[in-house]
């Protein structure tokens, strides 16, 4: 255990708050997943499903493990590389996206042979992060005319979010949004974010007059958000949005302050998305205010150590790394929580790294990997430098010694035989 924990570069507090939240997921997800496993005449064995979490959890910290040994300023490039391939993800996820029971999800891509399905566009918006962190940090070095700033950042923002509007509202609004804050701790000028603003806000309502006007052109969801903000702004009530939501706040109500007690959840039973969408109304619900509260202690805790690996960031593409991967994190978390109290409309937006599912975990631990790779202190990149300079040490003596075997192994033939024999073989094994 000591060998695993010296192995763990980084912030030390950022490792133990992940996986503390990572042991935290295993009681909501276990329990809450009864209903799923009770769904189309099943056995109601929810071991699958816990096992399933186990797995996602682990390939997701192998992720942020290898993620963290990659410098990062290695993704400056790898950002513009991987866009156009997150386009290219997006455009078939749009085109071609995976039915699940009978809705049309296309939102997910599923992988062939594998059969692992993900959403291209929590990718995206993780490289998005990365390439407004990229542009941002050059203008510190170079000036940049709002024109200019609008071919070489903006087109390929808008780009990216105009693949995912249609299928995916609210993580358009909440990468949009970061990008926004991103581009003001940035420096980036606030008359021309005031300006982008606008231009978003114009285009965001041309889209939703199309979708109203043109119903069938856009099937993927669009009316299904569209309803939802207009349950949550009017008095009259959708009935499926509406029942999620009262159970949810039932969750809530009968859990009080020290809850029911870990599996003992009944609103489980009747809350749809119970072990991902509205996970935080069952921890509620089982583990009671206090419960709710160590789980916002330990975002809060994340937020304030991501504050502080900024500041202490290096370079200032590692401190707006560390603002557009990590703050993302803590404010879907927040949103989801707002969703099951009724602040915020249904969202779709899962609890980070205690929901179930592969992609928002994968992607979250990816981006985590990122942040960690900044923290480093610089004994630990010089004890990183030294331990790869001695692998290659290593390399190169084995290589000098088999050369040297070779060299002398010629020597020994060369003793053997004279230089005649050597020209004339024939000679050498007729005299032998």
């Amino acid at each position: 255990m000591k060998t695993l924990i010296h192995n763990l570069k980084g912030d030390k507090v950022i490792w133990a708050m992940v996986a503390l939240l990572a042991l935290i997921s295993f009681i909501p997800v276990y329990s809450a997943s009864s209903n799923l496993a009770y769904q189309k005449h099943g056995t109601g064995n929810t071991l699958v499903y816990l096992v399933k979490h186990l797995v996602h959890l682990s390939a997701g910290f192998w992720i942020m493990y290898q993620v963290q040994k990659v410098p990062y300023h290695y993704f400056r490039s790898l950002s513009r590389v991987l866009l156009p391939f997150a386009w290219t993800l997006l455009i078939y996820a749009m085109v071609k996206g995976t039915v699940i029971e009978g809705a049309n999800a296309s939102r997910w891509v599923t992988v062939p042979l594998v059969g692992i399905s993900f959403q291209p566009s929590t990718f995206a918006g993780m490289i998005m992060f990365l390439f407004v962190a990229r542009y941002l940090s050059k203008t510190e070095i170079e000036d940049m005319t709002f024109q200019k700033s609008f071919v070489e950042l903006w087109i390929p923002v808008f780009i990216t979010l105009a693949l995912i509007l249609p299928s995916n509202f609210s993580t358009t609004a909440l990468i949009f949004s970061m990008i926004l804050m991103l581009t003001f701790v940035g420096n980036y000028p606030i008359k021309n974010i005031a300006i982008i603003v606008g231009m978003g806000v114009v285009s965001f309502a041309f889209f939703i007059l199309v979708a109203k006007a043109f119903p069938n052109a856009f099937p993927n969801r669009v009316d299904t958000w569209i309803s939802r903000i207009d349950n949550f702004t009017s008095d009259t009530k959708d009935t499926d949005d509406d029942y999620q939501i009262e159970k949810a706040k039932t969750a809530i109500a009968t859990g009080g302050v020290y809850g029911l007690g870990p599996g003992k959840s009944v609103q489980k039973n009747f809350l749809p998305q119970s072990s991902s969408d509205f996970i935080f109304a069952i921890i509620v619900e089982e583990l009671g205010l206090f419960g709710a509260f160590f789980i916002i202690t330990i975002y809060l805790i994340l937020f304030v150590r991501f504050i502080i690996a900024s500041y202490k960031a290096p370079t200032i593409f590692g401190k707006l790394v560390v603002v557009g991967l990590g703050f993302p994190v803590v404010f879907q978390a927040f949103i989801n929580m707002g969703v099951a109290v009724e602040l915020l409309p249904t969202t779709g937006q899962t609890l980070p790294l205690i929901s179930s599912g592969g992609t928002s975990i994968w992607m979250t631990c990816a981006a985590l990997g990122v942040i960690l790779n900044v923290t480093k202190k610089e004994e630990e990149i010089a004890q990183e430098n030294l331990e790869k300079q001695k692998r290659e040490e290593a390399l190169q003596r084995i290589i000098d010694r088999e050369l040297n075997e070779e060299i002398k192994a010629e020597e020994e033939i060369n003793e053997d035989y004279s230089i005649e024999e050597l020209n004339n073989p024939m000679n050498a094994v007729l005299n032998k």
